[in-house]
């Protein structure tokens, strides 16, 4: 059996997919086969792995830290969210049916969980090392006995666990002394210590803090990680652009023409794969902002409507806000809109969804001669094609079967004018066919804007990628970290009461 690792986070966004990204980076670096694994989660930002199986993007990037093609392996439960209190649950990549969160944690749950530990284990049993990635907090005492990716899969598969905690937004002591407290003798016996992420300052001015922390819980800090901007690997949720971290904040680079390009991608709700331009926002001199109000797309010089795990509710969300006739406004004046997926569903003539949304016939946008279908099947596919007279690869993740009626056609989709619709996710990666688009963008708009000549979207992935490694290998004790992945937790690891509730 190979090594292991569970990271595990104080709450939701401390950093553990970065951390889990920045340790696999490391691991490979030193010649380790090492494969990422989360048993659980619950995203709207997924990818079709080259078998055909639809994964979270976390996890997907994490294989590419590891230098391996990603697999369902990696991530055999995905929870997609299609309302407050529902998700489609997706096992082994293919979609399996809908659950409310009490049925789910009711039962099903737990019946994942031999499923889960086999996927584990298979990895465990080609690797050296599999590093694993929990999900929330591992603390979340009221589902705690229905868990299978934080302690739940700790102590089926014996694993260590790192506890990682987000200092930028205070009460990380009170975080980490909290989490260990709040669990059972049998779980504290696992977790091994912690890991501050995202730390500015004086790292001298905390070692107090650490040590007393130390002699609070018999842990032991592993290494304190600085705080960096535009490290986030794709998101799970939320509205980032990974390579720059929160879009409104982030530095553009100079355009290599006269002008910038303004980005406009409309912020729908169940927003899936907004990831889509994280491509566009890697350009230098590309500003890329997320808009809820239709005034915010009078000065941009292309709108995206993006992905969406509720195309007929982002539909009537556009059209309450006034988005709708300013997106129906802008394709009559021939200025530039991308519909991506379910945007692409958006702006099409009518929709029969008695799958997603039930809502059964519905008009569109009807600013492209497409008429959707949804079928129960999901379509989950990585196609290859040209257009722009470039080279293009994608994948696609939809109900929606689209039947294009008119149009010059444009990747799987159409385009009318200067509105273009395409189920086809990460087609703006392709940097080739990115610029060409771009220039036509920078025409229609009248910007005398030009795409940089030597941009490379992987290139720029990949260095994102060596700078996770290199926190970790800077930052942390990779020498107690290995030896943590090796030999598992440290025995006689003092108990913290009260300890979980009964």
């Amino acid at each position: 059996m190979s090594g292991g690792l569970l990271v595990a986070g104080t709450t939701s966004d401390a950093g553990k997919s970065v951390v889990t990204a920045g340790i696999c980076r490391w691991l490979v670096r030193q010649g380790v086969k090492v494969a990422p694994f989360k048993a659980q989660n619950m995203s709207l930002n997924s990818f079709v792995t080259r078998e055909g199986a639809e994964i979270g993007r976390a996890q997907a990037m994490q294989a590419q830290a590891c230098r391996v093609e990603p697999t369902a392996l990696m991530n055999p439960v995905l929870l997609k969210p299609g309302g407050e209190q529902s998700s489609q649950v997706v096992l082994l990549g293919r979609p399996v049916g809908e659950l409310s969160a009490r049925k789910y944690h009711g039962g099903r749950q737990q019946q994942l969980l031999g499923t889960v530990l086999d996927c584990l284990a298979e990895l465990r049993g080609s690797h050296d090392a599999v590093i694993c990635e929990g999900a929330g907090s591992p603390a979340e005492i009221n589902l705690r006995r229905t868990d299978i990716v934080n302690m739940g899969i700790a102590r089926n598969a014996r694993l260590p666990v790192l506890v990682v905690g987000d200092i930028d937004r205070g009460g990380v002591f009170a975080s980490f002394f909290g989490t260990v407290a709040l669990l059972s003798r049998e779980d504290q016996d696992l977790v091994a210590g912690f890991l501050v992420n995202k730390f500015r300052g004086d790292v001298s001015l905390l070692e107090p803090g650490l040590d007393m922390l130390h002699g609070l819980t018999g842990r032991r800090t592993y290494g304190v990680l600085p705080f960096r901007h535009g490290l986030g690997i794709d998101e799970e949720d939320g509205l980032r652009v990974s390579l720059r971290g929160a879009v409104r904040e982030s530095e553009v680079a100079a355009p290599a023409g006269e002008d910038v390009l303004r980005v406009a991608v409309c912020a729908v709700p169940l927003m899936s794969n907004f990831t889509d331009v994280d491509a566009l926002a890697a350009e230098p001199g590309v500003v890329v902002r997320f808009v809820d109000r239709p005034e915010e797309l009078a000065d941009a010089d292309l709108v995206v409507v993006p992905g969406t795990r509720g195309t007929v509710r982002a539909l009537e969300w556009l059209r309450e806000r006034g988005l709708g006739d300013a997106l129906v406004r802008r394709a009559a004046e021939g200025r530039p809109v991308l519909g991506i997926c379910g945007g692409f569903q958006i702006l099409g003539e009518h929709i029969e969804d008695e799958v997603e949304s039930r809502r059964g016939d519905v008009d569109g946008l009807g600013v492209l001669p497409v008429r959707i279908r949804f079928a129960p099947e999901k379509t989950l596919a990585r196609p290859v094609g040209e257009a722009l007279g470039e080279r293009v690869e994608g994948y696609e993740i939809h109900h929606g079967v689209a039947d294009v009626t008119g149009g010059a056609p444009f990747l799987d989709g159409c385009r009318v004018g200067q509105t273009w619709g395409t189920h086809w996710h990460g087609s703006l990666e392709s940097d080739g066919f990115r610029r060409a688009f771009l220039r036509e963008v920078a025409a229609a708009a009248g910007r005398r804007f030009a795409p940089a000549p030597h941009t490379s979207f992987a290139a720029l992935r990949e260095e994102q990628l060596d700078r996770l490694g290199d926190l970790i290998e800077q930052h942390a004790d990779t020498d107690a970290l290995w030896r943590l992945i090796e030999s598992g937790a440290p025995r006689g690891l003092p108990f913290i009461p009260p300890g979980a509730p009964a």
